[in-house]
């Protein structure tokens, strides 16, 4: 059975429904001129918020303020707080918070607002209103900083944990990081403490890595992790490995660079092994592929790690996951994800892609039950896109409403926050 990148990629059915009721947008359609998007049939977009900084992920409080993490300074200030007093679907209230930081992941669990940094995990008490205040209490430090695949996105069970991405500083573990035909190093020591996520007591202070316990390994960088409320799973999709073309160019071109390896959307049970850097994913070979660095040469299968349930396009790069709790949407999207895609560089010197929202219908028990759609589109703009940095937004981090909006984030063109909702029409 072949991987569900199915026709959907090759042939643009990932616009037809995936139930009776889960359509995804019209590739015809226009963008919005007020909001520069296009969505899903009944979905309507406002611009929640432009100009707030490199936005990150996000987080959303039964009160209605939106939090959302900056991965540069705007202001002196690594997060903003966001709050629509009027219901027009814009904020009008804007508050900077985390002073002299920057980070990624942001969160809401059991009555604290938590936000990484990518040395450590902090948490405050979850104000009334507005943004927090003081001094925040650190959960987790000293989390090693490589700088290449260093933030910490996180997700909660509801279990009184929480689970830290580790990202692996490395693209394929290789003995001379990023340099033509260098082998890999067997068994890879980056796995020891990198490349995974991590579990620990979200509640105590004061934890290291090592109070932790690898819940799995394999696994590149996870910049999109959630728990699955409905199946009481961690899922993630992750980042693929780069550059196929450039180190082993007697086995990959440029067109087999622009669509490999697929990027990988897992459920992770505990001790899990996704693959790397060991094993990649070609959608059009059944079973994973042996990367080059190990002795693969494009057509050798191998059996180490899992297969994704969905092997989506090479080089989309997944930002962040999403699970619904409420029950604001259509049936069938009840206990789907979504996933932000905000794009790579590594598909030149052929086009980037990417650059949009997709949701995938599942089940109660955390199986995909029909094709993905793309529900949001047309972030990156009209001309095509070259280098990320030319696109005018990209998706970087999802949060669901107390009344069931999705919010989306973009990090380009000054920073900018969109709340959709459902109104079936």
């Amino acid at each position: 059975m072949k991987l569900q990148l199915l026709a959907v990629l090759m042939m643009g059915a990932a616009l037809a429904p995936a139930h009776a009721d889960v359509m995804g947008v019209d590739e015809n359609a226009p963008v919005s001129e007020e909001t520069g998007i296009k969505l899903a049939p009944g979905f309507r977009a406002t611009v929640f918020a432009d100009g707030i900084g490199s936005a990150r992920h996000m987080a959303a409080a039964e009160n209605g303020w939106v939090y959302v993490a900056l991965m540069k300074p705007q202001d002196g200030f690594g997060a903003v707080a966001l709050h629509d007093s009027n219901g027009d679907g814009v904020a009008d209230e804007r508050v900077p918070f985390a002073e002299g930081m920057i980070g990624t992941g942001m969160g809401i669990n059991n009555g604290f607002l938590y936000y990484a940094e990518d040395e450590r995990v902090m948490r405050w008490p979850l104000p009334e209103a507005g943004a927090p205040k003081g001094e925040p209490e650190m959960i987790i430090e000293g989390f090693p900083n490589k700088r290449q695949h260093s933030a910490k996105p996180f997700t909660f069970d509801a279990d009184g944990h929480i689970y830290v991405n580790i990202g692996a500083p490395s693209n394929a573990c290789m003995e001379k990081m990023r340099t033509k035909g260098s082998p890999g190093m067997d068994p890879c020591p980056i796995l020891e403490d990198f490349g995974g996520v991590w579990r620990f007591d979200a509640n105590k202070a004061g934890q290291t890595q090592a109070d932790g316990v690898r819940y799995a390994t394999g696994i590149r960088n996870a910049m999109a992790i959630d728990w699955n409320p409905h199946a009481g799973a961690l899922y993630i999709a992750q980042h693929g490995r780069d550059q196929l073309n450039t180190f082993f160019p007697d086995y990959f071109t440029d067109e087999d660079n622009a669509r490999l390896p697929a990027e990988e959307f897992h459920r992770v049970d505990e001790g899990a092994n996704l693959g790397w850097p060991y094993s990649y994913v070609d959608p059009e070979i059944e079973g994973r592929m042996k990367m080059p660095e190990y002795g693969g040469d494009g057509k050798m299968t191998s059996d180490i790690g899992q297969s994704p349930l969905i092997a989506f396009p090479g080089h989309w790069a997944p930002n962040d996951l999403m699970f619904p709790r409420t029950a604001a949407l259509p049936d069938d999207m009840q206990q789907g994800a979504f996933i932000a895609f905000h794009g790579s560089w590594n598909r030149a010197p052929k086009p980037q892609a990417g650059y949009r929202v997709v949701f995938v219908p599942m089940n109660a028990n955390g199986e995909v039950s029909g094709d993905w759609v793309t529900f949001a589109d047309g972030f990156a703009g009209e001309e095509p896109v070259m280098s990320p940095r030319n696109a005018k937004h990209r998706p970087t981090g999802l949060a669901e409403g107390p009344d069931g909006a999705i919010y989306i984030s973009s990090l380009m063109s000054g920073g900018r926050v969109w709340k959709v909702v459902y109104d079936g029409k």
